[in-house]
């Protein structure tokens, strides 16, 4: 069989973009399990998500190449800047768009025999209006049409959309991601159901905005119907949605996330700033009361509910002002993870253009404030949350170390760890399902202790 190495880049969207193409290969003849110093061929699914996230992709590349192996090149990273990418990394064997992802195994055939297939032609997908359900076409979707994902580890990220109809001036995912379009809920629960029925004990929702789940099926309040029937899947221990839009949370929303058995309490809420001003110019909503409210409302139904949030920082038109108000919200707001992000123009979008660029020491100096505040909030965070209790997913075990997740964690966010010599247990395997009580932090991770 002819044997290829796969790297994933980027986030959980892409994880599930190399099952399916994982799925493509082993269906087609492939050995899909080859180490990159072992393989035929080398592909690399990228990230071309922020300017770091580029510079990760093309050293990935480049460093792959050192094996000798041609190296194939997909993701965001390819989509979006396709034929421009191949012809200044010439060290590509070839650079694929999504819409080849179908024809994958015949493409590495080309390759291996010595073609060079015609590079991927971007083009801007907010233009290609949403298929209708009547037409959509579920081949190459994992879980039908005869691809079965292969899960590998206890959580497992399963795709319940693509794309996004939201214009953030910041933001060039809808250009290479095209329009929103849902997929049939019978898809959906069919493909937990079989990743359950192979060992997920969670599932992780991703997409591109969950909240807009269902709109292009005719029922925006679709999300609050499927999370339920999700939840009473048997063998499935809970499922995490993730990318919930502040603008789009509906109480529905916010009562089933909080409260539906096999659901975690889990709000994964994009906010970006908390000034009013500064999200206007990113064409976003809200502000830090509203936000706060809106986290507050959660809390009201489930007080152990868990928060993670994302933050640019020296967006065009920022001042020292706005600062204040995002680092107050923060303080105020007790999020369980943060994330902060500098602010970097991306090509083909609208910030590019906008006045009042912040000078770029004066975006480090601003980013690296709100980290500290940040990582300190977190810390504080954990503190807080000593002598909860939650269940725990065992997703490793190593020299008598056990890490898992708790219901508040998600697999971006910090950890729930103990030493298995310390709490008098024999043993912890990946995959199980331990109740623990946090007794202790580590930094920004929690220390557990099974009941």
């Amino acid at each position: 069989m002819p044997r290829v190495h796969l790297t994933t880049l980027g986030c959980a969207r892409n994880d599930v973009d190399s099952d399916e193409l994982t799925a493509r290969l082993a269906a087609a003849g492939w050995d899909v399990d080859a180490e990159q110093d072992a393989a035929d061929v080398i592909v690399v699914n990228t990230c071309g998500f922020i300017a770091s996230a580029k510079k990760d992709s093309i050293d990935t590349i480049l460093a792959a190449t050192d094996s000798g192996a041609p190296v194939v090149v997909t993701g965001c990273l390819a989509e979006r800047y396709g034929r421009e990418l191949a012809v200044e990394l010439p060290e590509a064997a070839a650079v694929l768009g999504f819409d080849q992802y179908a024809h994958l195994p015949e493409v590495l055939s080309s390759v291996l025999a010595g073609e060079v297939p015609t590079p991927h032609e971007p083009q801007d997908r907010r233009h290609l209006l949403p298929i209708s359900p009547v037409e959509r076409d579920a081949q190459g979707t994992p879980g039908t049409s005869g691809l079965t994902r292969r899960v590998t580890g206890p959580i497992v990220p399963v795709k319940i959309a693509s794309g996004c109809d939201r214009r953030c001036t910041f933001c060039a995912i809808p250009a290479f991601r095209g329009s929103f379009v849902s997929r049939r809920p019978t898809d959906v629960i069919a493909e937990i159901v079989q990743v359950v029925a192979d060992g997920a004990r969670e599932v992780f929702l991703v997409s591109e905005n969950s909240t807009s789940y269902g709109k292009d099926l005719g029922d925006i309040r679709l999300l609050e119907s499927l999370l339920p029937a999700i939840g009473s899947i048997d063998g499935l221990t809970r499922a995490r949605v993730s990318y919930l839009q502040p603008a789009e949370m509906r109480p529905g929303v916010i009562e089933v996330v909080a409260a539906t058995p096999g659901i975690a309490p889990y709000f994964d809420l994009s906010f970006q700033h908390a000034s009013g001003p500064v999200l206007r110019r990113m064409r976003r909503f809200g502000d830090a009361e509203a936000f706060l409210d809106l986290i507050e409302r959660a809390r009201r139904i489930n007080p152990s509910a868990g928060f993670r949030s994302n933050v640019i920082v020296g967006f065009p038109g920022e001042t020292e002002a706005d600062v204040e108000i995002l680092m107050d919200f923060l303080e105020r707001a007790r999020l369980d993870a943060i994330g902060v992000f500098a602010y970097s123009d991306e090509d083909g979008t609208e910030a590019v253009r906008l006045d009042e660029h912040v000078p770029e020491d004066v975006i480090a100096d601003r980013c690296a404030r709100v980290t500290t505040l940040a990582e300190e909030l977190m810390w504080q965070r954990a503190e807080e949350r000593i002598g909860e209790m939650s269940s725990v997913i065992v997703e490793a075990v190593l020299d008598g170390r056990v890490e898992g997740r708790a219901a508040h964690q998600g697999p971006e966010d910090a950890l729930t760890v103990w030493d298995l010599d310390e709490v008098d247990q024999a043993s912890a395997e990946v995959g199980d399902v331990i109740e623990v009580e946090f007794v202790g932090v580590e930094g920004v991770d929690l220390i557990g202790r099974p009941r």
